[in-house]
């Protein structure tokens, strides 16, 4: 039997091992996105900073998310999947046990930053089913299964991190609370190294989970897509302090875009590039890179202003809903269930549309559900509501962009280009960080440290502009070209 012959059932039960073991690593991945946020007061409190203040403890982890991840999913393609899921995860669980042991604002921050490489597992996880079940016939098909599943798995863990540190954060010493996401990642590192096995299986010279060609490295492109991301959100850092009129930060930004531009024409001369940009150029790839851009605007940069805006008391600041860190956890927890469902149903919903009208259906339910916040925040059934529609839309998104790069990317750089999502989504959702944090400044601090309700008022609408924006980029793919 020949791979276009295959059968759905047989390439999936080929993969379906590794999928098992994947949901593992997705639920580590959803604890960790879960169980600090309703903490992010008291971890404020203890650190001695505002709420303002938190959105760049997610800048500065979003912005070391932004450059590991194309750096580790390109090394995947070249080394092994698996080889990057370990150290990936490792690194992961040595930050989540750094948090612990210091209250001194610089090293927190390091560390969390550091904490940050769990961006990698789910775009490695994509390309290395996506690099299996290629070999043994529908890839699309397979992958987009996977991905919903593991996306799924991940949400799972992000419901069930948020009602456990709503829960302990009442109920524990805030050292303590912490510790629970550090051993849940120590645990999922020894499930990647004894559940996941290496490839033995070969195909010519190549193994499954590393087609691509003998490693080149192109440390030029590296060292630029460094300076050039820390020159950017160095800039926002300082718009932050300094504010919007301040000439200094706008010529980091400056610099910062400078550089890439020159990240760009290295990229264009290397013989194996870090990004390899005329594939991210082609017609079926650029939209979908961008629509992540924009997406990480709001699935990454707007939960911290989520959680602080349920966590204010509108008695004093005159909005907020006042909920305890229990109580906000149900509110993520909401969010977050319709989240899974939303990319549960990818795969059902991919039989009967293409993927690229699946990824404008969840751009347009990302637009509305933030847009309905503008008149519709002062009640909690309210919030609920909106944050469920918005939720159904960024599953779908969450699953359905990295089978959408891999299935417009040659054979050999899956790995880069379903990194290059989560990366760009990571950049969009550290530059959001850093803006929403100036946006929430804007008129001062209330009472408490409590964020005024314009500078919501402008996350809000500035999430569901961006979503649109996806709508108009999608809208540039060829319907049918993201199939098998």
């Amino acid at each position: 039997m020949t791979r276009t012959t295959l059968p759905p059932a047989v390439p999936w039960k080929l993969v379906s091992g590794v999928v098992g073991a994947l949901v593992l690593v997705e639920l580590t991945s959803g604890v960790l996105q879960g169980f600090y946020t309703p903490l992010l007061t008291e971890i404020a409190r203890a650190l001695g900073i505002n709420d303002a203040d938190v959105t760049w403890l997610e800048a500065v982890q979003l912005g070391v998310s932004a450059l590991a991840v194309p750096l580790l999913a390109g090394a995947g393609d070249r080394w092994g999947h698996r080889k990057v899921l370990i150290l990936s995860t490792a690194i992961t669980a040595a930050a989540s046990w750094g948090l612990l042991f210091t209250d001194h604002v610089g090293v927190f921050f390091v560390a969390w930053a550091l904490q940050g490489l769990y961006a990698v597992w789910l775009p490695v996880e994509i390309a290395l089913v996506h690099a299996r079940a290629r070999r043994v016939g529908q890839p699309g098909l397979v992958t987009r299964r996977a991905a919903g599943i593991l996306v799924g798995a991940l949400e799972i863990g992000v419901i069930g991190g948020a009602l456990a540190g709503g829960a302990l954060g009442d109920a524990l010493p805030l050292p303590v609370a912490l510790a629970i996401p550090a051993v849940v990642t120590t645990l999922c590192l020894f499930a990647v190294i004894f559940l996941i096995k290496a490839p033995v299986a070969q195909v010519g010279d190549k193994a499954l989970d590393a087609a691509g060609p003998a490693p080149r490295r192109d440390l030029a492109g590296a060292g630029l897509l460094a300076v050039s991301l820390a020159a950017i959100m160095g800039g926002l850092s300082v718009l932050r302090v300094l504010g919007m009129g301040a000439w200094q930060p706008w010529a980091f930004v400056a610099l910062g875009l400078v550089l890439m531009i020159a990240f760009v024409r290295v990229e264009l001369r290397a013989q194996d590039p870090v990004m390899d940009m005329r594939i991210m150029a082609d017609r079926r790839q650029w939209p979908i890179q961008a629509t992540a851009f924009f997406f990480g605007m709001s699935v990454l940069g707007a939960q911290a202003p989520l959680s602080t805006f349920s966590r204010t008391d509108p008695s004093v600041a005159g909005h907020g809903l006042g909920l305890s860190s229990a109580q906000a956890s149900y509110v993520i927890g909401a969010y977050v269930l319709s989240l899974a469902i939303g990319a549960l149903c990818l795969s059902p919903l991919t039989k009967r549309l293409p993927l690229r009208d699946a990824l404008i259906l969840g751009c347009a339910l990302n637009a509305v559900g933030y847009a309905l916040f503008l008149p519709n925040h002062d009640a909690l059934a309210a919030v609920i509501a909106n944050m469920v529609i918005a939720g159904l839309g960024s599953g779908l998104l969450v699953a359905a962009l990295p089978p959408a790069a891999a299935a417009a990317a040659p054979e050999h750089r899956t790995g880069m280009a379903t990194g290059a999502t989560n990366a760009v989504k990571t950049l969009g959702g550290a530059v959001a960080s850093a803006a929403f944090g100036v946006m929430l400044a804007h008129g001062g601090a209330l009472a408490g440290g409590a964020a005024p309700l314009s500078g919501y008022l402008m996350v809000w609408g500035f999430c569901a502009g961006t979503a649109l924006l996806g709508v108009l980029l999608l809208s540039a793919v060829p319907r049918h070209s993201l199939q098998d």
